[in-house]
């Protein structure tokens, strides 16, 4: 697992006089589970959204895939890329919102058949086998013909994970997954994240509070404190042996909370 399938090199993203990214390195593995955590505001759901080709960079270069993302190369080395490119490079990535993002108007099969069949241009028939698959992984194939407004939190995150599984990617994104949910639902999203870990050979960047969560699934943990890692390493060694003071303090606190 040595081959890296995301690195940012000296990223840097501002919001006015406010850096949001602070020269950020890092480099994720083909099939490597990394979590991101640390205070609201460090940039953790940033660097998803960068990816995601939501939001542009003011400097340094991302690349997946060994590919830069927000770049192509030219003639005088690398310029910015075109939408061709971006749209290119986002077939290499899923994503799973914290809000689910659904389409209330479209039954739970649709919602995941809807993106295979337009964008990838499969036939309809395969979008349906694909779809049920998948449904069966999260648990939810006697639901395929519901609505979004009849299933619950937990049911309408676990379809958001089927919708995007439906794409093939081969790196799967998670924005606070579980932080909309009803406490007692946080456990059924977490259980089928947990299997994806186990069973598939994803690349997986998960950005999450639920630190237990963080502990068991990870390969690795990056602790972010205004837009820089702060402190990285085995969730073992983080979580119970952290080198760095404002790491301790994050998770002293956090910890409590949880309590």
């Amino acid at each position: 697992m040595n081959e890296p399938i995301i690195t940012f090199d000296k990223v840097v993203k501002t919001y006015g006089d406010h850096t949001v990214l602070d020269q950020l390195s890092f480099q994720i593995n083909k099939g490597e589970k990394v979590t991101i955590i640390g205070p609201s505001g460090s940039g953790k759901s940033t660097v998803l959204r960068i990816l995601m080709t939501l939001e542009g960079i003011d400097g340094g270069v991302v690349y997946v895939g060994g590919e830069p993302l927000w770049h192509e190369r030219g003639p005088n080395g690398l310029e910015p890329a075109g939408e061709a490119h971006l749209h290119h490079m986002r077939g290499q990535l899923g994503m799973v919102f914290q809000q689910f993002n659904l389409f209330p108007h479209m039954t739970v099969l649709r919602n995941i058949t809807e993106a295979p069949v337009k964008v990838l241009g499969l036939s309809k028939a395969e979008a349906r086998e694909r779809a049920d698959e998948l449904l069966e992984l999260v648990g939810l194939s006697e639901h395929a013909r519901k609505y979004p407004h009849q299933l619950s939190g937990g049911q309408q995150q676990r379809v958001g994970i089927a919708r995007a599984l439906a794409m093939r990617p081969s790196i799967l994104l998670f924005d606070e997954p579980t932080s909309a949910l009803d406490p007692e639902l946080v456990g059924e999203v977490l259980n089928v994240i947990g299997r994806l870990a186990e069973e598939h050979d994803l690349t997986m960047l998960l950005v999450t509070h639920e630190m237990r969560f963080a502990r068991e699934i990870s390969d690795r943990v990056l602790f972010f404190d205004r837009g820089r890692i702060v402190e990285e390493g085995s969730p073992e060694r983080l979580f119970t042996a952290p080198s760095q003071e404002r790491t301790r303090e994050f998770l002293k606190t956090t910890l409590e909370d949880m309590s």
